[in-house]
């Protein structure tokens, strides 16, 4: 059931009321983002996904890979355990009011390719199926683009606003750190900005170099940032003694410290390693959407 706006709620979440007295002094304690950055390290073996990723093929979801599999794996988490979703703006914790992931996109695996950042707005509802649909969609219709005039609304504007001189950029990043301190900045803008929003997500392997520890970004709001990579293999020694060669999703997870505390997080990995290890349950809407404390 959606939440009636109410005073203190921001146009892209509504405002925790029931915050801990420590962890809303945790929030002038560590002030910004990369004040409060926790890594954490993880992997899965790739085998389910892997069989999962060639049933998907054979059924004509062209192109679909582990990216899809890991952004639906999050959004599912979410629609278990929201605290994940929330954010800090203001020395104030917000629920998000939806999932919004964000990614580097590239038109070509070559060094000198065009990139932009590509925003997906995913419901708590949503099937991997939508997941693939709406990622798919997007990231094919920037990469087939051959007109220059046909670059994302985030690139438009920051070519229109990098043709001013240095210090008026720089008053207009005050200007901005200002508007979002207090919940002002415009609607069209967050839309846009990958740096609002619930999640980055960047694809090491792609790259060919295992996951990065990623710091969080002080602008804006993403509370979570996650690298993974699919290129370790390694050789594992089963109960009878015979030696088998596993293939491995690494990921590394980067979150931020004061929007939930360390069990909360814990169950969420919990939660997020159960459909990376099960990728089927992703084919269903969930039972029930779980809604974020008041």
């Amino acid at each position: 059931m959606p939440y009636k706006r109410r005073r203190g709620d921001r146009k892209d979440g509504r405002l925790i009321r029931s915050m801990e007295p420590m962890s809303i002094f945790a929030l002038y304690v560590m002030e910004t983002r990369n004040d409060a950055n926790n890594y954490i390290s993880d992997g899965v073996e790739l085998d389910a996904i892997e069989s999962y990723i060639h049933k998907k093929r054979q059924e004509g979801f062209d192109g679909f890979n582990v990216m899809y599999v890991f952004a639906a794996a999050y959004v599912r988490t979410v629609s278990q355990k929201p605290g994940i979703n929330r954010f800090v703006n203001g020395y104030r914790v917000y629920a998000r009011n939806n999932i919004e992931v964000s990614m580097a996109v590239k038109k070509a695996l070559t060094m000198n390719a065009p990139e932009t950042m590509i925003k997906f707005f995913f419901k708590p509802e949503d099937t991997i199926n939508d997941v693939y649909k709406q990622m798919h969609d997007k990231i094919t219709e920037y990469q087939q683009q051959t007109d220059p005039e046909d670059a994302s609304d985030m690139d438009k504007f920051l070519r229109l606003i990098f043709k001013l001189p240095r210090w008026i950029l720089r008053l207009m990043m005050k200007f901005l750190y200002h508007l979002d301190y207090n919940g002002h900045i415009p609607q069209s803008l967050l839309d846009m900005s990958p740096f609002h929003g619930s999640l980055v997500m960047s694809s090491m392997g792609s790259l060919g170099i295992p996951s990065v520890f990623h710091h969080l970004y002080n602008f804006g709001n993403v509370p979570m940032i996650i690298t993974f990579a699919t290129n370790r293999h390694e050789n594992v020694i089963k109960r009878d003694g015979t030696i088998t060669k596993k293939h491995f999703l690494d990921y590394v997870i980067t979150t931020d410290d004061r929007i939930c505390d360390g069990q909360y997080y814990s169950e969420a990995l919990h939660e997020l390693h159960k459909y990376l290890k099960n990728p089927e349950l992703l084919e269903q809407p969930p039972k029930q959407v779980v809604e974020d404390i008041p």
